[in-house]
Parts: C-alpha cells; structure tokens; sequence
C-alpha cells in the first residue's frame, strides 16, 4: 500500500509485517529457518537505517534486499544443504542432507542458481514479483520502470526459468 509523506509509518509500526516479509522471501530461497531469520534480520536492519529513504516503498524494498541477500550469501559461502533433521552438509557431498535436498520439490540450490544467471532486471522483477508476492505496480514502482516492463521482465525471467527446469530433467533422466 502506497503512503504519503505525511502519513507514513514509523519503523516499528511497519517492523512487524516486514519481518514477515523478509522471514518470507529469505525461507524460500534457503529453506533454512535460522538462516532465514538472520536474513530478515539483516535487511529490516538496513531498512531502519534507510527508512527516510525507503519507508514510501518499504515491503518492496525489504523483499528485494532480503533477495540480494540470500544470493549474496550463496556466492560467498557457496551452497550449503540442509536436511529436515537440521544437519549441514555441503551441496556436492552425498549423505543424508544431499539425499533430503534430492527429496524436496523445490530444489532451493538450482532456484538460486537459476536466479542468479538471469540478468538483474528479470531477477529482481521475479523475486519481487513471485518470491515477495508484491503487485506489478509496487515492482514497477521499486524498479523504476513501467508495468509492461515489469511484466516483459517476469515473462523472460520466468522462461529461463522453464528452460532450465527442462535442461535439469534431461540432465537426470
């Protein structure tokens, strides 16, 4: 919901249903509860030091860097699974975690992956669009840009999404 200057919330009005957000967004990137926290935790501690900045467009704000995050993490401490006994191990080895990461119908690790190959704009209007579940028109207005360009940028994202998924089968078929 879009405020006004003169109405707009403060932080800790808004902290709640951010955490929410960015729990939200973190979780289904990584499956990892604590992970997922300390990432939500992260981006509603940069948006308090923003809010001036960011409090007109703050859930979007808070998706996307909740989502800058969690890739950023994955390229500097590379991929790490966890299985549901809360057991890490890392993505290439095998035993139990390897196997539940296997078992999980939303390979978290090649969603990532996938992700971080598109290009910034189809990553960004993807993550906010379907990660963060935010309207076309907030990601318009978080990325500058219109609503076609938001949609052109999903419908190409979300392709190589799809050709991926289908190169992935093949590969283990």
């Amino acid at each position: 919901m879009r405020r006004t200057t003169g109405d707009r919330a403060t932080f800790e009005e808004r902290f709640a249903v951010l955490a929410a957000l960015g729990y939200k967004v973190a979780y289904r990137l990584t499956g990892d509860r604590a992970e997922s926290e300390d990432l939500a935790q992260e981006a509603l501690a940069r948006a308090y030091l923003r809010w001036r900045k960011v409090a007109a467009y703050d859930e979007a704000w808070v998706a996307r860097v909740t989502t800058n995050l969690a890739i950023g993490r994955w390229r500097k401490h590379g991929r790490v699974v966890v299985s549901g006994t809360g057991e890490r191990a890392c993505a290439g080895s095998a035993g139990p975690a390897a196997a539940a990461a296997g078992a999980d119908p939303l390979d978290r690790i090649e969603l990532v992956r996938v992700l971080r190959s598109l290009p910034r704009r189809q990553r960004e209007a993807v993550a906010l669009r379907y990660l963060a579940d935010l309207p076309e028109a907030d990601v318009a207005a978080l990325l500058g840009c219109s609503v076609g360009a938001v949609k052109t940028h999903t419908h190409r994202g979300l392709a190589a999404l799809r050709r991926d998924e289908e190169a992935i089968h093949v590969r283990t078929s």
